[in-house]
């Protein structure tokens, strides 16, 4: 199905503004919404199934937009054009690209034995958590489990500082009861400030966990129970006291693909 929407009452554009702000309707209904440029190619490029496509005349005519439309158009269940101040209702940024899509929650999966899991526990800020998406893909991580207490990743602004890993990295929300299921007969270590072992004198070329906590409080007490005292920190100079926690999880989770050999050929 394809058409042209010009109205900001329609209700296509109301359906999608309900996914952007409720994180209820998206696990309802199963979907989330995907905006601009690169992550609108980065699902292109992964294959993955689209519910609805909406894009500019302008961004159609672009010399990046041609190939990339009709490719989601292909994909996609139904494609409309819309005008500049439907894209404008539609989006979640102030100057959007002109192009976005609704999507079904990926739902990925890693071996049953996940040979590395990040679990980030009470991680509040939707960019700090979408940063840590990225870094995981970027460094090997087999799977994200999202425990109760941190922002929802298919949020909007998850996805976009995502950066694609939505699409790649197996990711799911679980309970803890589910997530010591998951990560049973592994090596769970909790990143801390303060006393502990330093993150690069860890073998992380083992079954690992790796939990990083939230930017305010730091982990829960389900976290640090799951941990049993095993701490890893990241050795800082004299009065600093902690990392931005999108950071922290930047340098533990490159330690680990730097003994794990991730991305090196032979």
């Amino acid at each position: 199905m394809t058409g042209k929407i010009v109205s900001l009452n329609n209700e296509r554009v109301r359906r999608v503004q309900a996914l952007e702000r409720s994180t209820r309707r998206r696990y309802a209904e199963g979907l989330f919404v995907v905006e601009g440029l690169r992550l609108a190619q980065e699902a292109s490029d992964a294959g993955l199934p689209i519910h609805e496509a909406f894009y500019t005349e302008a961004f159609a005519a672009s010399p990046a937009g041609q190939s990339l439309v009709a490719a989601c158009a292909a994909r996609a269940a139904s494609s409309w054009e819309v005008s500049p101040e439907v894209m404008r209702a539609l989006a979640d940024t102030e100057t959007p690209q002109g192009i976005l899509l609704v999507m079904p929650i990926p739902q990925l999966r890693c071996a049953e034995v996940a040979p590395f899991t990040l679990i980030p526990d009470n991680v509040r800020d939707p960019g700090n958590l979408g940063t840590m998406l990225r870094t995981a893909w970027a460094a090997g991580v087999s799977q994200v489990l999202l425990p109760p207490g941190t922002v929802d990743y298919t949020g909007p602004k998850v996805v976009r500082a995502g950066m694609g890993a939505h699409f790649h990295l197996p990711l799911r929300r679980a309970t803890w009861d589910e997530i010591r299921s998951a990560v049973a007969g592994s090596a769970v270590w909790l990143a801390e400030a303060g006393a502990g072992t330093p993150y690069d004198a860890v073998d992380w070329r083992e079954r690992v966990t790796l939990i990083v906590g939230g930017e305010a409080e730091g982990a829960g007490p389900e976290g640090r129970a799951l941990a049993a005292g095993r701490h890893v920190v990241i050795p800082m100079a004299a009065g600093v006291d902690s990392l931005n926690a999108a950071m922290a999880a930047a340098i533990l989770l490159f330690e680990a693909a730097r003994q794990r050999g991730v991305g090196r050929s032979g």
